[in-house]
């Protein structure tokens, strides 16, 4: 049977990548907890021109306030589709002055989702068609459907590729990064993270100082990776979700939010992207399904 993908225009977004025709992402405003609430009601979320949250939900742009909704606007946006096909989806949003009011720069964004049998590629493109230089960071928070009562056994861990040495988890506070790093996060044998019904209760784990390009989820019962993205060239990796959930996302970033002592100007974010006038700015990551 393989693997097959759906999509959707709405923000260009992943709505179900089943593999032997078994659904492997979580099912979003399906998919309600003990008290029939949405857990989370995106699937596959794109994170653009923002990655987490700004300072009172604003940001400053060549002096000038905007709004500035968590983790961007893209995800609301009405993408046109450019190829459908079984292996092969891929959306553009082209901002035509429609977006000056949010954000002030004319660009072209690009999502494209490859499937090479269990395995699947998200591509996004983004072209700045200003004639400034035009500021960003980029990310994606895809949700990947779990056991949720494997969670609370602590049965559940993540493993990286090679030993860390260098890792740093940062740490939150309402949303913004903090001065401290976290202390409370342990990395077994340089290598695992250990998952548990309480792992997520202040907000995501994000870690920089990566070695690794790759992290498997896996589970202490079962011998081979549930699975495992390969998040390539991105400095920032989060681990996500809600408590008790039946799902985690595993999202690489390019940038983080904002610092609780930034100065809300948006081009001194931290590790912020900034593409000169007419340039294209390209990054991919990949998870593979066993």
């Amino acid at each position: 049977m393989g693997a097959q993908i759906l999509t959707s225009k709405f923000g260009a977004e992943l709505q179900s990548f089943k593999v032997d025709g078994e659904e492997k992402l979580h099912q979003g405003e399906e998919c309600l907890d003990e008290n029939g609430k949405v857990y989370w009601n995106r699937r596959f979320e794109l994170l653009f021109p923002t990655v987490g949250k700004c300072k009172q939900n604003q940001t400053i742009i060549n002096g000038k306030n905007y709004e500035m909704q968590i983790n961007g606007f893209a995800k609301d946006l009405d993408f046109e589709p450019i190829t459908k096909l079984d292996n092969y989806h891929s959306y553009i949003f082209k901002s035509k002055g429609r977006l000056i009011e949010k954000f002030p720069f004319e660009f072209s964004l690009i999502v494209t989702y490859r499937l090479n049998e269990n395995k699947l590629t998200t591509k996004y493109k983004v072209v700045n068609e200003s004639e400034m230089d035009m500021p960003f960071g980029i990310g994606s928070r895809p949700a990947l459907k779990i056991d949720s009562r494997e969670l609370e056994k602590g049965n559940y861990y993540l493993e990286f590729e090679e030993d860390e040495e260098k890792i740093h988890f940062l740490y939150l506070v309402d949303g913004l990064v903090a001065t401290d790093y976290a202390k409370n996060i342990v990395l077994i044998n340089k290598k695992q993270i250990l998952l548990n019904s309480n792992t997520f209760k202040n907000d995501a784990l994000i870690m920089k100082g990566i070695k690794s390009r790759k992290i498997s989820l896996k589970n202490k019962n079962i011998d081979k990776p549930i699975f495992t993205v390969d998040f390539g060239d991105f400095p920032y990796l989060a681990i996500w979700s809600k408590p008790k959930a039946p799902f985690i996302c595993i999202e690489p970033w390019m940038t983080t939010p904002d610092n609780v002592n930034g100065s809300g100007v948006f081009r001194q974010k931290n590790n912020i992207l900034l593409l000169p006038p007419k340039k294209e700015y390209e990054c991919k990551y990949s998870i593979e399904f066993f």
